[in-house]
């Protein structure tokens, strides 16, 4: 956890398909602020810019939950895409997910409340962990949801209030997903069902 895979003019080496661990898309901006655009987990890949021939990262590629993942060589998983069509098939369909995902995320910035964004990276985040305890601080969370630390801590404080989570020591469990999926944002929903509509089965 908190190793960076790639940063922004990496060129991209390999690609990476996580096994169970999973991987932030941030967008770094001036000074130490930052912005979390989307979750990587065994859905997906890190990488898929190959996929459009560009071989440089746009967004940082930092690991959120550590777990292990294959790595392939960038000019061997082109090589299979190109030759492959089973595979550009899936990827295709992987990769308009993940532009679905990215523009959901910058509406959720923009018009949407921390309570609700804070609960569906919750979400995101237990989908992709599949597990509903997992390691994580106020800090880090601010830093993912571009917001100050404070708006974090009222925000978690008043999702345990609430009893859908319980947060101890950097830790946080999920108590009650039904009820986290009440306060998150249309966007949560929004994006499993495209997944499940181009993928053929749910996250």
């Amino acid at each position: 956890m908190g190793d960076v895979l790639c940063e922004p003019g990496d060129r991209i080496r390999h690609v990476l398909f996580p096994i169970d661990g999973f991987i932030s898309l941030i967008t770094p901006t001036a000074g130490a602020a930052a912005l979390e655009l989307g979750i990587v987990g065994n859905e997906g890949m890190l990488g898929i810019s190959l996929m459009l021939g560009v071989k440089v990262a746009r967004l940082r590629g930092l690991v959120q939950g550590a777990g292990r993942a294959w790595r392939v060589e960038g000019a061997t998983f082109v090589r299979e895409f190109e030759r492959s069509w089973a595979l550009r098939r899936v990827l295709n369909r992987y990769l308009y997910v993940t532009l679905v995902q990215l523009a959901q995320s910058a509406t959720c910035t923009r018009f949407h409340t921390i309570d609700a964004r804070l609960a569906r990276w919750l979400l995101l985040t237990r989908d992709r962990a599949h597990a509903n305890n997992f390691a994580i601080t106020h800090q880090f969370l601010s830093y993912m949801l571009g917001v100050r630390r404070a708006g974090i801590t009222q925000a978690a404080s008043a999702l345990q209030r609430q009893k859908y989570i319980r947060y101890r020591r950097g830790n946080v469990l999920i108590l009650n997903g039904r009820g986290l999926e009440a306060v998150a944002c249309s966007c949560y929903a929004a994006g499993k069902e495209t997944y499940k509509s181009l993928m053929g089965h749910r996250l």
